[in-house]
């Protein structure tokens, strides 16, 4: 089995075209409706566009995965039914799944497509990853980003299906599939809409001493100082008041981006079959300096030479950078 897939995001069809050009062997990407967890205004493709990507990247080499990665409500599944159908239609290479429902669809209506196993799903452990494949055919699973190299390489050794593992882009330490935080404040579910905090639902608010506060919905997440950079308005990154605490703090998760380019030697000695950059909603200069250094970092490692990494910290959230649980676990 070939380790070292490069798996780049797509959230629009330039972007694709983008990867593709810089060197990514697959790319990811969505239709413009919820059944993709990246819905957003601006973003995804149309089924035109995505009749025009697959065809752009097959006749380069490249891959195409469908994102179908949310979980339909009770009464909506046509849209999710008619999202794979045209999918298979078009020829994407395969389809990304969570929902048991859409998987099960999938599987008795095409049970040729291929189908890969969402990080939304948040199967973590070789029994949750075997039921899906046992149950639904799935020939790779996404891992969460909460498992150390040791761990991902005991969880290779007992299922019998590809692993891919995010290397760049949002952190994503909170349980993934499992989050209600974006609905709770706004009614719009980040598993089943696709939206986490949808920009109708954002507020930035300068304030009399030049600072600014930021709110999603009803509630404030975050106020920052003159000298601060306003990040990026989700609320679970946000800095909360506590009586523990005597200024705010990021009570669940800091904003940081997750960067493994220096334990890439590690994660292909694994046996990792593939590498999943994160960033649809990202501009198409990311993409491009992104794919192009991962992508000369993967194919040094293969000849044997030392890969020459690039510094990305400018492309990372608050321009700071972790390796996450994948070295070490240290849970605050």
């Amino acid at each position: 089995m070939t380790v070292g897939e490069l798996v780049c995001p797509a959230g629009t069809p330039a972007a694709l075209r983008t990867a593709v050009d810089a060197g990514a062997d697959t790319v990811y990407c969505g239709f413009q409706n919820a059944t993709n967890a990246r819905n957003f205004p601006g973003l995804n493709f149309t089924p035109e566009e995505m009749a025009e990507a697959v065809e752009y990247a097959h006749a380069r080499g490249a891959k195409v995965l469908l994102a179908l990665n949310t979980f339909p409500p009770a009464g909506q599944f046509g849209l999710w039914r008619e999202a794979a159908a045209m999918g298979v239609r078009f020829g994407v290479d395969a389809m990304i799944v969570a929902d048991i429902g859409v998987a099960a669809s999938i599987r008795d209506a095409y049970p040729d497509q291929r189908l890969h196993l969402s990080v939304q799903a948040a199967a973590s452990s070789p029994e949750a990853i075997a039921y899906y494949v046992e149950n639904f055919g799935i020939k790779r699973v996404v891992l969460p980003r909460i498992l150390t190299i040791p761990e991902i390489r005991g969880i290779m050794a007992e299922i019998p299906c590809e692993i891919e593992t995010f290397i760049f882009g949002n952190h994503g330490l909170m349980v993934e599939g499992r989050c209600s935080l974006t609905n709770y404040a706004t009614g719009l579910s980040t598993n089943m809409d696709g939206v986490c905090s949808p920009a109708n639902d954002v507020e930035y608010k300068r304030e009399t001493d030049g600072g600014m506060t930021t709110r999603l919905g009803a509630f404030t997440i975050d106020r920052f100082a003159p000298d601060e950079t306003a990040g990026y308005p989700t609320i679970c990154k946000g800095r909360y008041r506590a009586p523990c605490r005597e200024t705010g703090y990021y009570a669940f998760e800091e904003p940081v981006s997750l960067n493994l380019a220096r334990l890439l030697p590690e994660l292909m000695a694994a046996g990792v079959h593939a590498f999943k950059i994160e960033g649809r909603q990202r501009s198409r200069a990311y993409v491009r300096q992104v794919v192009s250094n991962f992508r000369a970092a993967v194919d040094a490692i293969r000849e044997g030479r030392e890969p020459q990494l690039a510094n990305l910290v400018a492309l990372t959230e608050g321009q700071k950078e972790s390796q996450g649980a994948f070295q070490t676990k240290k849970w605050r």
